[in-house]
């Protein structure tokens, strides 16, 4: 239960509000350390309460009377718009008893009304690197009265290139009395030196190993000849599976528009979410599939982090992920808070060895599936042979090799056995 955090007891009224029972074991594991105001580091799988985890110690911190605000008090960084508009509805959530106030700063909202919002110094800002930095650039914002600093996603946000947009967002929250850090993955050397600079003395938490990332959901694999066939197959997927709501992922902008506007020739009620979109445009898709308007979201990566969208229980990756990590953020946004989920991707040629190192990163064997009435020509690697006179060629260079360093005097050495190409044979997987 809750209750056995030290928690306010208006933040316990409104965990009871929101029926929240059970904590996961990322809030049970982070919660206490951050409400005894220690710098924290965690990593745990998409769906496991994140947000919880750092949004409830830190509103304890800030709870109090009310008064003038006069400076903003806590400062959480993500990577994507849609992820910091469902992580304010959280904070606001978890706050509707208290009299602290959020807002949001994200890119493709008015710049003049967001810096009119700023005047108002709410107790948290919620954002992303990009537009904060603008405002601090204008000078419509101040930090450093700034007692928590949160990222969350923190890998993400490198990735995506924002390392120096963090420094100096961090380096402007110079007062801060603590940090805490959140990602999904382990990350890599960028989220070391991350880590090393903006964490003192962090207390570090692996909920989750990334093999256990994707516990919930089946993976499966379907061979695919070219991007043609994979359009049948989505559409087959679509028309077949028995899901109530699904994404499909694809690589890029262009080809999330293809794939959308054959579904929609279809008759299947969907959306397209990508970078090219405008604000309300995403917002207007994203609300379509909460609220079961839409069954179907064709994206990119922008949907691939924090979106946590209820009965969303399928995943195809039209285009497979070109890392480990984004594959985990892909499938992760299925099979959500205990549920079940199915996770399909379609592998061309060009696919498998990517494909193949993803199953290493994940300690994972993905099903192989056939849909017989769309079965291509492609079905994985296949073993070479050589043809008898290049076998036979390569004998006798055995051969002679061999005769050439045996010493005199003594029996000829025995001949080495070779395969046909003289190369160890492909596993079969």
């Amino acid at each position: 239960m809750f209750s056995q955090f030290d928690l306010h007891e208006r933040l316990l009224k409104a965990v009871a509000e929101l029926k929240f029972t059970e904590p996961t074991p990322v809030q049970v594991e982070a919660i206490p350390p951050a409400l005894a105001g220690r710098d924290l580091r965690v990593t745990a799988q998409t769906g496991s309460g994140k947000t919880a985890a750092f949004v409830l110690p830190l509103l304890h911190r800030l709870i109090g009377p009310a008064q003038p605000r006069a400076n903003i008090r806590a400062l959480i960084l993500l990577p994507t718009r849609e992820l910091a508009q469902q992580t304010l509805k959280q904070v606001e959530r978890f706050a509707q008893f208290t009299f602290i106030k959020a807002a949001l700063i994200t890119g493709g909202e008015d710049f003049k009304v967001q810096a009119a919002m700023l005047r108002k110094a709410p107790d948290i800002l919620v954002g992303t690197p990009g537009r904060l930095l603008e405002h601090l650039n204008a000078g419509h914002l101040a930090l450093n009265a700034v007692e928590v600093l949160v990222l969350d996603e923190a890998d993400r946000m490198l990735d995506m290139g924002f390392a120096e947009d963090v420094e100096r967002l961090c380096g402007e929250c110079a007062g801060r009395q603590q940090t805490l850090l959140f990602s999904a993955t382990t990350g890599g050397a960028a989220l070391r030196e991350i880590i090393g600079k903006v964490l003192k003395d962090p207390l570090h938490l692996m909920v989750n190993n990334v093999a256990e990332l994707s516990a919930n959901t089946r993976q499966q694999i379907i061979t695919a000849d070219h991007s043609a066939h994979k359009e049948q197959l989505v559409q087959w997927l679509l028309a077949n599976e028995t899901y109530r709501k699904a994404i499909v992922f694809t690589n890029t902008r262009a080809m999330a528009d293809r794939v959308y506007g054959h579904l929609v020739a279809l008759e299947h009620k969907a959306f397209v979410l990508h970078g090219d979109k405008d604000q309300k445009d995403r917002k207007f898709a994203i609300e379509r599939l909460k609220q079961g308007g839409a069954k179907i979201l064709v994206a990119t990566d922008v949907a691939a982090r924090g979106l946590d969208i209820d009965g969303l229980d399928l995943v195809i990756n039209f285009d497979l992920p070109h890392s480990g990590d984004e594959y985990v953020h892909r499938v992760g946004r299925t099979g959500r808070a205990g549920g079940e989920g199915l996770a399909i991707s379609l592998i061309c040629h060009g696919d498998w060895n990517r494909m193949s190192s993803i199953e290493r990163y994940l300690k994972q064997q993905f099903e192989r599936r056939v849909i017989k009435t769309l079965q291509g020509s492609y079905s994985g690697p296949k073993k070479v042979k050589a043809s008898g006179k290049a076998a036979g060629s390569k004998k006798k260079k055995v051969e002679k090799k061999t005769a050439a360093k045996a010493p005199a005097k003594r029996k000829p050495a025995a001949k080495p056995l070779a395969s046909a190409d003289g190369l160890a044979p492909l596993k079969k997987r």
